[in-house]
């Protein structure tokens, strides 16, 4: 084998030693993605408003709404407003209010269909302009007919997230404490019907940044 030879065949065996897999990077300091069970605390929490609270409060408010004698199975079936709109954060945390109204009124449609109805008013321009296209002849009727107006609303929902904060600045030590209330109010004569809350403290060394 002459030199030409020997230097092509060094080319090639480095270009497919290159080719081959590199094997996956250890990053000693990383931490593998995991799975979390939204109704426990997980492994990044602080003192603020987390899932776990979430998924708590609003099983709390849906068994105590649902108890209420206004909303009991007579036929009847209350039109009620469950969303953000409201509902209002005043607390020192940063929380998309949508998780706590979509999920109470997404739990209290499954389990009381047949004791409320709900109205969405937030998408109320959507339903107006399929409104306008069957009326004008744009599209037939769907399969439900129609009717002479929107829904009225009986009740709307809404709360308030308030906090208070305190921090000990020689151990750094941060307290929270958090309270979420809850009210149903009768939207013809403005009576609150049902009022529900849900409170916690807590204290962390290190806080956590909640976005």
């Amino acid at each position: 084998m002459n030199f030409r030879s020997a230097a092509l065949l060094l080319a090639l065996v480095s270009t497919l030693a290159g080719c081959q897999t590199n094997p996956p990077l250890q990053n000693a300091t990383g931490v593998s993605s995991m799975d979390v069970d939204p109704s426990r605390k997980g492994p990044v929490s602080g003192v603020g408003v987390e899932g776990q609270d979430i998924v708590a409060m609003t099983d709390s408010m849906m068994r105590d709404m649902l108890a209420e004698p206004i909303f009991a199975e007579t036929g009847k079936r209350p039109r009620v407003i469950v969303d953000s709109q409201y509902f209002v954060n005043e607390s020192s945390q940063a929380i998309n209010r949508n998780l706590i109204t979509q999920r109470l009124m997404v739990n209290l449609n499954r389990a009381a269909r047949q004791r409320m109805q709900f109205i969405n008013r937030q998408n109320s321009s959507m339903i107006e302009q399929e409104r306008a296209l069957k009326r004008s002849g744009t599209t037939d009727v769907g399969t439900t007919g129609l009717t002479k107006a929107q829904l009225g609303a009986d009740y709307r929902l809404s709360g308030k997230i308030n906090s208070l904060d305190s921090r000990n600045t020689k151990s750094g030590l941060v307290q929270r404490y958090t309270q979420i209330s809850f009210e149903m109010t009768d939207l013809e004569s403005g009576e609150i019907v049902w009022s529900g809350i849900y409170e916690f403290s807590r204290a962390a060394a290190d806080d956590v940044i909640y976005r």
